[in-house]
């Protein structure tokens, strides 16, 4: 693989993450069909991580199943209460002891964003370790990666790669399996279900993908 597949690879990388990370934020169905959303997933995964793309086709055919509001109110029973949140989005209730919000873990994921010169918008109303969150910072650090190696400074990408595996490892890898097994468990929307499976066998991949392509230095022998 030339250092151009290489960057194609990349985006492919990031635009699922970024994809993934729009289907965790309030549902919009209608501006999710307009964009092609599952159908470009699916395209992406289809290289990448082919066996994430069922997953990622019964989100495109079940989510005509449902009206917008229908997809809110699952939505709400998941991620957002208002009495017990059945799959909690956030990756401190999962990794901290104390399983609960704003924990141990949510300070260092931010401290995280801010070594990359990433803050919180003031107006922005979820949590740091909000699984769209966390989705998001692994499609900036892509893009940062991207464009390392497009100014020539191979080695300097290296890093990126070993940070992205670090974040997945510690923070999002480390609980998304079990927030998965959150929304199967307590969910019967077929939409929500195949999401949590396609984000889950994604990262896995990922983290794998990362893992053997640091250890090849894939990127400084192929420049």
């Amino acid at each position: 693989m030339d250092i151009n597949e290489l960057i194609l690879y990349e985006k492919k990388r990031g635009d699922c993450y970024r994809l993934l990370s729009a289907c965790f934020y309030l549902p919009k169905k209608e501006l999710f069909l307009e964009e092609h959303l599952f159908k470009n997933l699916s395209t992406i995964l289809t290289s990448i991580c082919p066996e994430a793309t069922i997953f990622s086709a019964e989100m495109g055919e079940s989510i005509h199943e449902y009206n917008n509001e229908e997809l809110t109110v699952e939505y709400a029973k998941l991620f957002v209460g208002p009495y017990e949140l059945k799959a909690p989005p956030y990756g401190s209730v999962y990794l901290d002891r104390e399983r609960r919000v704003m924990g141990n873990s949510t300070m260092e994921v931010i401290e995280m964003y801010r070594e990359k010169g990433l803050s919180m918008d003031e107006d922005f109303k979820e949590l740091p370790d909000h699984i769209a969150v966390e989705l998001e910072f692994m499609n900036y650090l892509i893009y940062k990666e991207i464009n390392t190696c497009m100014n020539s400074k191979p080695e300097e990408v290296i890093e990126v790669l070993k940070y992205q595996e670090l974040f997945l490892k510690k923070y999002l890898g480390a609980w998304v399996s079990n927030f998965s097994k959150a929304i199967i468990e307590n969910s019967d929307n077929p939409f929500y279900i195949n999401l949590a499976k396609c984000t889950e066998v994604f990262i896995k991949t990922d983290m794998d993908y990362l893992s053997e392509t640091i250890r090849r230095n894939a990127f400084l022998r192929s420049v």
